[in-house]
């Protein structure tokens, strides 16, 4: 049997496409890389060598002062505790939330859908901003409490809509509509059918809830004054600015010679806990998301074909 496929030979313009795509290719990663290398060197290195630029790519000095620093740190393992714990209860507050409605949004029996999901829509280009959602807030009590980080953030209209979409293009209507002939409700239907169906999904939305929840800090620096209930990036903030602090003490007049040199090394020391608080906070995220990632991509993927 004579076989009929030909090996198709490049043309030039073919190879000096590839050769350009092979350059982005390797800048992107040079551009990613660096910063995470460097933060990881940083982390580990001599505080001084940081501080003066001289460690600019691997590790200098190495030493593990700033996580023995981080280790010692209470303030650090409180914010931790508490973002796991914002992180958790953020996200299942927002499944529980976001996965019924999507589902009702995709049923072709319910009445009225069109309009509840164009004022939802509506909701993503405008809102009320961030002086009455504070008033709001402060209404309801829910200011310096754990509920002003859950509540107000629990749902995303881009995520109603790609939950939507998974809905309408994985779980048919006339599976749903068979079992309600042999005489099942629609909380059985939810339940017993679309649910099993949907591990993707709820994959998914676990994934975009937990990593935005775990690296938000705004809605804590707005909302609470109680120390004890700082997630974790807000640790880091304050320590970020305690760094500027102190680079500002190191390089003011009106102090001595060694008053100085006490300040530049504190603050050289401050800047390799940085980052490694910057490890520390990221190291959780970055090991749960290869096990996400087919359903990151999937939902993504639904989100943008079928949004």
């Amino acid at each position: 049997m004579t076989n009929t496929n030909h090996l198709i030979k490049d043309t030039r313009a073919d190879r000096i496409f590839k050769i350009v795509l092979d350059i982005f290719i390797i800048l992107a990663v040079v551009i990613v890389l660096y910063p995470l290398i460097y933060i990881i060197s940083a982390s580990i290195s001599d505080p001084q060598l940081v501080n003066s630029g001289e460690m600019w790519l691997l590790p200098k000095g190495v030493t593990w002062k700033g996580y023995e620093v981080i280790l010692k740190y209470k303030d650090i393992w409180r914010g931790y505790g508490m973002t796991i714990f914002y992180t958790f209860a953020g996200t299942a507050i927002s499944l529980i939330l976001t996965i019924p409605c999507a589902y009702a949004l995709s049923r072709p029996d319910f009445s009225g859908k069109k309009w509840f999901t164009t004022f939802m829509l509506i909701t993503m280009f405008l809102n009320g901003g961030l002086i009455p959602t504070y008033l709001l807030v402060r209404a309801l009590g829910m200011v310096n409490t754990v509920w002003a980080i859950l509540l107000p953030g629990a749902v995303s209209v881009y995520n109603i809509i790609v939950t939507r979409s998974f809905f309408q293009s994985s779980v048919p209507w006339e599976m749903q509509e068979a079992a309600k002939i042999d005489g099942a409700s629609d909380f059985q239907i939810f339940f017993r059918i679309v649910l099993p169906l949907s591990a993707p999904i709820i994959a998914v939305m676990a994934l975009f809830y937990g990593v935005g929840i775990w690296n938000s800090y705004f809605s804590a620096l707005v909302y609470l004054q109680n120390k004890a209930l700082y997630p974790l990036q807000m640790v880091l903030r304050q320590i970020l600015v305690l760094q500027d602090l102190q680079q500002s003490a190191a390089t003011g007049g009106g102090v001595t010679a060694s008053a100085a040199e006490a300040a530049y090394n504190k603050s050289a020391l401050a800047a390799i806990i940085k980052y490694g608080v910057m490890i520390v906070s990221s190291l959780p995220v970055i090991i749960v998301y290869p096990f996400l990632q087919r359903f990151f991509v999937k939902g993504v993927l639904i989100g943008s074909l079928k949004g």
